[in-house]
């Protein structure tokens, strides 16, 4: 008679179904805490698009996603932020997206007010190279809204309303959903975002 009890003890601890979904989901949706962070260093600040650790996971997932394969309306994730914190909420979004096994070369980050420090600093050495970069696909790239008419289409586009004008926002995200494959992540003040996703899409 002992057996009796521990079979619904085997029972519930060994609930296989929770496992299922999660593992069969290729772009899980990051889900990042906007919070206070120590300053946002920036991204890779050299003149080469190498670095070695992304590289790496570049390698085994360079493949698209497959199996979402209605590639008509990415998926879109809207994460709150200030403009001040807008940047910061975006950085940590790209970090969970690369820790989670996405490419460098999957991520176009489009800032709508000021440029992100990796961006300002790679124009310094002139646009033609800051292009290269971009056309090399290897790693993340970041533009400002301004250029995203120029940035090709990539798996993941994340936008950081970060400041600029109201029209600004307004062409950069239907422009961002445009650009993005599979995942639309748009970090900013939710009821200007939804205003302008609702009217622009």
């Amino acid at each position: 008679m002992p057996l009796l009890p521990e079979e619904p003890q085997i029972h519930e601890s060994a609930q296989g179904p929770r496992a299922t979904p999660a593992s069969g989901r290729v772009a899980p949706t990051p889900r990042p805490v906007p919070g206070p962070r120590p300053a946002a260093p920036p991204r890779p600040g050299r003149p080469g698009p190498a670095r070695p650790v992304p590289a790496q996971r570049a390698s085994h997932t360079a493949a698209k996603p497959g199996p979402s394969a209605p590639a008509a309306t990415p998926q879109i994730q809207l994460i709150p932020a200030s403009a001040e914190g807008a940047l910061d909420a975006a950085e940590e979004a790209v970090d969970l997206l690369l820790e989670s096994g996405r490419a460098p070369g999957d991520v176009l980050v489009i800032t709508t007010g000021e440029s992100h420090p990796w961006a300002a600093h790679e124009l310094s050495f002139g646009e033609a190279a800051y292009w290269a970069q971009h056309d090399a696909g290897d790693d993340v790239f970041y533009a400002d809204a301004s250029a995203v008419g120029r940035a090709a289409a990539r798996p993941v586009v994340v936008v950081a309303v970060n400041g600029g004008t109201g029209s600004v926002t307004a062409q950069a995200l239907p422009q961002a959903l445009g650009r993005a494959g599979a995942l639309l992540i748009v970090c900013g003040d939710p009821q200007t975002i939804n205003s302008v996703l609702g009217a622009g899409v």
